[in-house]
């Protein structure tokens, strides 16, 4: 039964308990109803010339003849809607049917929007109804006489309006209702006039229902009050005033909101959409897998007179271009898009004259991370002030992030600890550098180094250092002066010296992630490559603090050259960007090096700290020896201060050697053999290191263990 918004009864309804309490929606689905029930009648007539049998559908027979005569009994069948008692009776409800002239809810305003007419309005009707009425569905593929289409059509909206030439307009690609989203073609068939008219489900909802929710998926932001400074917002209002208006040739606009990870996003396009009077809806994430679903989502916005706000992550898994091409194909509703940018560089994948100029949300200052880790958190441990502020300067989070970290922890703050904090802190950050860097899992402490005084000084230094980074930057005023710097330092040294071992020491002492920079993936040939490689690392460790390890620096830090052709200058560039970058570097960057005569001096000048890693003496070399066995081996056969002595070797090549002599003392075939090594196995392994790296191995070398070689070494 169909119900307007006054209640009246009409056999309009095909599945019983459908209620559409849009009166201007309800009028053009009687229209719909009641014209397919008479041409159902007419159906009957035609194929088997008797009267309609009530409840049973008329079977179907030849489509091409009767296409074909369509023409011919065209006049026979006006004869046979006004001779018909069931045809009589529906052609009397259609013309009963009163048309409602208020001016409220979703279809009248569309229809004012748009300028609809008649037919227009029963084609939108039809393609409202396969949605409304389930029960339709039989009753199209009748009417088109091809069971293969239970779906209403632009030919079968020509076959029940009275003027059938009206309806030829709406067969254009471009016309208002699929350029507005409200009906789309699914083109089974190159003929439009036979592909099926679909209204996305969720757009049905708002027109049939003044009521209606938002969709899943569509959902006010829960934004807060943000202060504009600048004339950044008078800007954009100007233009937005200026370019929203009908019928425009680019209707849509996009508003670039470019900011930090983690940022209020949604809170600044609610402040912006207040002032110029316009609602804001945000599309979840969720809703980013199918292009037809943002194409309704739009259409609701549309519907609601509000715009349509991207979810910060909608670029997530390099999607940006997909993502893009489903925005920019909606470009025929007069929306304004607020779409979250983390650079620049995101935007070029938006094609058309759509951008508007960018609306630049600056990142939070220490002093407001600090405030805002405050109000989340609401510590009360003791020293929850120190912990606060070295967690606001370590970890660069906006607004979302730190609500993320807060979250942790619940309502009550249970587990809340200095420990905890950090820890969850760490989990948070996350860095994308992609292939461009290896994460590197620590494996000793700074304990574990063997460095001369002065070496080891200059690493407690380091340590030191970074620790007193919050108090000298924020207390004592350096940050403005140093833009916030950490630190940048140069190990340089032969290999194996223990370059690599104190900078995972650190990383262990000061617990920063680690990453290992791989320059054979960040030194491309490819002009201007390496550039976008660097910033694409210093850029991912923005966030938060970390250390970056420069292994064999001097291919990437060498000095600058003297320009003899185009690849010169812009190594030169490479190189001069990588300094400025490292300028403003929040963390530990650590430069490795064995040539450090190689560096450019503009860079040493960039240094906090050079530290010269020599071959170990006597004294390191025999510390080493003593700690490079694993505990549980037995190593009382050993002659630790001989082989200190007798062997220069470095703690790198010390560890190697090492490491073959267990390989070659183990027994494979007993693992519960003790587990013991003798001075045979080690000074094999020796002379074999010494032969790898071009070192004499003469038996001389060996002294009074000379005997212990055997031909076999």
């Amino acid at each position: 039964m169909y119900h307007a918004a006054r209640q009246d009864p009409s056999p309009a309804m095909i599945t019983p308990g459908r209620l559409i309490n849009d009166e201007h929606a309800a009028y053009w689905f009687a229209q719909v109803n009641l014209r397919l029930r008479r041409e159902v009648a007419w159906c009957w007539f035609q194929r088997m010339n008797q009267p309609m049998v009530e409840g049973v559908i008329p079977p179907v027979t030849d489509a091409t003849a009767e296409n074909l005569d369509m023409v011919r009994f065209a006049e026979q069948k006006m004869q046979f809607f006004a001779a018909d008692p069931a045809c009589v009776f529906l052609s009397e409800q259609i013309n009963n049917l009163h048309q409602p002239t208020s001016q409220s809810g979703r279809w009248s305003w569309l229809v004012s929007e748009l300028g609809l007419n008649d037919a227009e309005q029963f084609v939108l009707a039809l393609g409202l109804s396969m949605q409304v009425d389930a029960g339709l569905a039989p009753i199209f593929a009748t009417c088109l006489n091809d069971l293969n289409k239970p779906y209403p059509t632009l030919a079968l909206a020509q076959r029940l309006w009275q003027e059938p030439q009206q309806i030829i307009p709406c067969a254009d690609s471009e016309h208002r209702l699929f350029r507005y989203g409200l009906l789309s073609t699914q083109r089974h068939t190159d003929n439009t006039w036979w592909a099926p008219l679909i209204m996305p489900s969720i757009v049905a909802q708002q027109l049939v229902d003044k009521s209606a929710n938002l969709p899943p998926g569509l959902s006010i932001p829960q934004g807060g009050t943000k202060q504009f400074q600048g004339d950044s917002l008078n800007i954009l209002l100007g233009i937005l005033g200026r370019k929203r208006l009908k019928n425009t040739t680019s209707p849509m606009q996009i508003v670039p909101l470019i900011g930090p990870r983690g940022s209020a996003f949604e809170d600044w396009a609610s402040a912006i959409s207040t002032h110029s009077k316009r609602q804001v809806l945000k599309i979840e994430q969720s809703a980013l897998a199918d292009p037809k679903l943002i194409n309704a989502m739009a259409c609701i916005c549309w519907l609601q007179e509000a715009d349509p706000l991207l979810p910060a992550n909608w670029g997530e898994q390099d999607r940006f271009k997909e993502v893009a091409n489903m925005v920019c194909d909606i470009h025929g509703l007069p929306l304004v898009w607020y779409i979250p940018f983390h650079g620049s560089e995101q935007k070029q994948h938006f094609v058309g004259d759509y951008l508007l100029p960018d609306f630049h949300i600056k990142g939070l200052s220490f002093e407001q991370r600090v405030d805002a880790f405050k109000q989340c958190l609401s510590p009360s441990f003791e020293g929850a002030d120190y912990c606060i502020e070295e967690c606001a300067r370590r970890f660069r989070f906006e607004e979302r992030t730190i609500e993320k970290v807060a979250s942790v922890f619940g309502e009550n703050g249970s587990k809340l600890n200095p420990q905890n904090l950090l820890s969850v802190c760490s989990e948070q950050a996350s860095f994308e550098m992609g292939n461009l860097a290896q994460l590197v899992q620590p494996r000793f402490s700074a304990d574990e180094l063997i460095l001369p005084r002065s070496q080891r000084q200059q690493i407690d230094d380091i340590l030191h250092a970074m620790s007193a980074l919050t108090t000298v930057h924020y207390h004592w005023g350096t940050a403005k002066v140093w833009n916030e710097s950490g630190l940048s330092v140069l190990f340089c040294g032969t290999p194996g010296t223990g370059k690599t071992m104190a900078a995972e020491a650190i990383s262990t002492e000061l617990r920063l992630p680690m990453y290992r920079i791989d320059l054979s993936q960040v030194v491309n040939k490819y002009i201007g490559e390496t550039e976008k490689n660097l910033k694409r690392i210093f850029d991912a460790a923005e966030l938060s603090d970390c250390i970056l390890f420069f292994d064999e620096a001097d291919a990437l830090f060498g000095k600058r050259t003297d320009v003899k052709d185009a690849h010169d200058r812009f190594a030169n560039i490479e190189i001069s960007y990588l300094l400025e970058r490292m300028e403003r570097f929040k963390g530990l960057a650590i430069l490795a090096t064995n040539r450090r005569k190689d560096l450019d001096e503009a860079f040493m000048r960039r240094l906090r700290y050079v530290v010269e890693f020599p071959v170990p003496g006597f004294e390191q070399r025999y510390r080493i020896w003593l700690q490079v066995f694993p505990e549980h081996v037995n190593t009382s056969d050993l002659d630790f201060r001989y082989l200190a002595k007798q062997f220069q070797l470095c703690g790198g090549h010390i560890r190697s050697a090492v490491f073959n002599a267990c390989l070659r003392a183990a027994n494979g075939k007993n693992p519960q053999a003790p587990a013991k090594i003798g001075m045979q196995d080690l000074l094999i392994a020796i002379k074999r290191e010494l032969e790898k790296i071009n070192r004499s191995a003469s038996d001389e070398l060996f002294g009074a263990y000379a005997h212990l070689l055997g031909p076999e070494s």
